[in-house]
């Protein structure tokens, strides 16, 4: 037997890096458990080499420690996403929000541009159908109603009479709708118009007329032009006030003009 030579299966002494990790491994047993000679030391004596990682489970002690770090790195990656995402999540709603207000502020605005420009329509249709001019600008009454004479076949005057020479222009004195447009008779040419509040009016002896009949007109619209056709003496316009279309329902013209708010 070579007695130079190592027998198979005897143990080789450890290596650098087995002391140094035993090193490192009594330091952590020391400082883990406190234990100076009682345990560690029997083991170097018994054996005379320093156990191997495998032996000392220092091995084992890492890889737990690195796969609890990498869970606690994944935890805190997730935690950090849930709250970018609830971050993400509150700031969509509040823009929900925020565009919902938006627009009950915008359609809040717009129904009160519709109702205010509605009550100014309401309002301009109200003093269009309400309001009345004279008959003749600029003008007198010559001739009251009721005067009596042999001009009249009544015996009296059925109207009031508005100076104006031939050609003045004469206006429908509120709006309403033509009832009578043409020769009246004693009238000459005339035109008859009915009232949004029923009543009538009535023009006469005009040299010509500007509207027909079931023709809308308004306030101060031009229905023709002053003369002296029919029972005449003279350029005027005749005007009427009545409860119905016909000769014989007529009422004070100038008591009429003054209750829709025209001075004569």
């Amino acid at each position: 037997m070579a007695f130079g030579s190592r027998a198979a299966g005897k143990h080789r002494g450890s290596s650098r890096l087995s002391r140094k990790t035993a090193g490192y491994a009594g330091i952590a047993a020391l400082a883990t458990t406190g234990v100076v000679g009682s345990i560690a030391a029997p083991a170097f004596a018994a054996d005379g080499k320093a156990p191997s990682m495998e032996d000392t489970g220092l091995n084992a002690v890492v890889v737990a420690e690195d796969l609890q770090g990498e869970i606690q790195a994944q935890a805190d990656s997730q935690e950090r996403a849930a709250e970018v995402a609830a971050t993400k999540a509150q700031a969509e709603a509040d823009a929900k929000q925020q565009a919902a207000e938006a627009k009950r502020v915008a359609e809040a605005k717009a129904k009160a541009e519709r109702d205010a420009a509605e009550r100014a329509a309401r309002e301009e249709e109200r003093k269009r159908l309400n309001t009345f001019v004279a008959p003749v600008e600029d003008s007198y009454v010559s001739t009251q109603w009721h005067a009596g004479g042999g001009m009249w076949s009544s015996g009296s005057h059925t109207g009031i009479d508005f100076h104006a020479a031939s050609g003045t222009t004469v206006h429908a004195v509120g709006a309403g709708t033509v009832v009578e447009s043409g020769n009246g008779g004693a009238y000459g040419n005339n035109v008859v118009i009915k009232h949004n509040d029923g009543t009538y009016t009535q023009y006469g002896h005009m040299s010509s007329l500007s509207v027909s009949v079931g023709q809308e007109v308004t306030a101060g619209q031009q229905i023709g032009l002053s003369g002296s056709t029919g029972n005449s003496s003279g350029p005027h316009l005749h005007f009427e006030a009545r409860t119905g279309p016909q000769y014989g329902s007529d009422i004070d013209p100038v008591s009429y003009l003054r209750s829709h708010g025209v001075n004569v």
